[in-house]
């Protein structure tokens, strides 16, 4: 893993390679980096990318984070080939070491419990366990020619990355043919069954753009969004009490009056970090 930010840089470095991240301007552009590998998911992958949510997790100045691949294709899934050698051959799917969590659902579900947007930036193929990674994403871009398949059934094993979790919102009758049937599935398909947020020719240059202007928003009321987002599921008690709590803390911090006062004076906002000056934590 290759980190590019002073805070970042204090992490473990060396996870082989796997995975980069650097952060502007709150921006963190992280970045699948086993090209020559279609980006396959092999132990060290999951490792890194459990590793990035971990750092990406403490970043008080983070804004908006966007996931992509590099090389001709986000990832391919499970690396087969390295699993047979048993690469994974001591791995605990029992261990919950990342809250509700094992350590291949981490690497899906984290994005979602980061507390910022996660926007997925995805092209040529999105396979098998890619499909869970990329779930986890808040929005999720995706190049019209890009190939998406559910493979794990065709394994005779079942998804178990986090995406029975994660699907929540995709067409359900569609989803269930894609996991039975193990089959491909084109862009149009995806985005039709709400599998993926739009289709765009430049999915990591839309993705960075639109973290920017999210990046340019009050960081309190985005992340305080966020928790709403992940609350949705809640009784609706419980959520509408929520959304007061969160409104009162969010009106009695200062990017609140700084988001004001920038609107009413046409000018653009100079928002503090998360933590620089403490929010009051709505009670729940």
């Amino acid at each position: 893993m290759v980190y590019t930010t002073n805070a970042l840089a204090q992490k473990e470095r060396d996870m082989d390679g796997r995975v980069t991240i650097a952060v502007t301007d709150g921006v963190a552009d992280v970045r699948l980096a086993r090209g020559e590998k279609l980006n396959a998911i092999d132990g060290k992958m999951f490792d890194a990318l459990a590793g990035a949510i971990d750092a990406l997790s403490s970043q008080a100045d983070l804004r908006a984070v966007v996931l992509s691949g590099e090389g001709e294709g986000f990832c391919s899934g499970l690396d087969m080939a390295a699993m047979a050698g048993g690469d994974l051959a001591g791995l605990d799917l029992s261990a919950r070491k990342h809250g509700p969590a094992n350590l291949v659902q981490q690497v899906a579900w984290g994005w979602r419990t980061l507390a910022v947007p996660v926007i997925a930036a995805v092209h040529g193929v999105v396979f098998g366990g890619a499909t869970q990674i990329m779930a986890g994403a808040d929005i999720r871009l995706a190049h019209p020619a890009t190939r998406f398949a559910i493979r794990e059934v065709h394994w005779g094993i079942v998804p178990d990355m986090g995406g029975f979790a994660l699907w929540r919102g995709v067409r359900e009758d569609v989803l269930r043919e894609w996991v039975y049937t193990a089959r491909e599935f084109d862009a149009v398909e995806a985005q039709a069954a709400g599998f993926v947020t739009r289709l765009v020719e430049d999915p990591r240059g839309e993705a960075l753009a639109l973290a920017r202007k999210i990046a340019e928003r009050s960081p309190d009321a985005v992340r305080s969004a966020k928790r709403l987002f992940g609350a949705m599921g809640s009784a609706p008690e419980e959520l509408l009490a929520m959304e007061s709590a969160e409104q009162v803390a969010l009106m009695q911090g200062a990017n609140f009056r700084e988001a004001v006062r920038a609107n009413m004076e046409r000018r653009r906002p100079a928002f503090r970090d998360v933590g620089e000056v403490p929010l009051p934590h709505p009670q729940r």
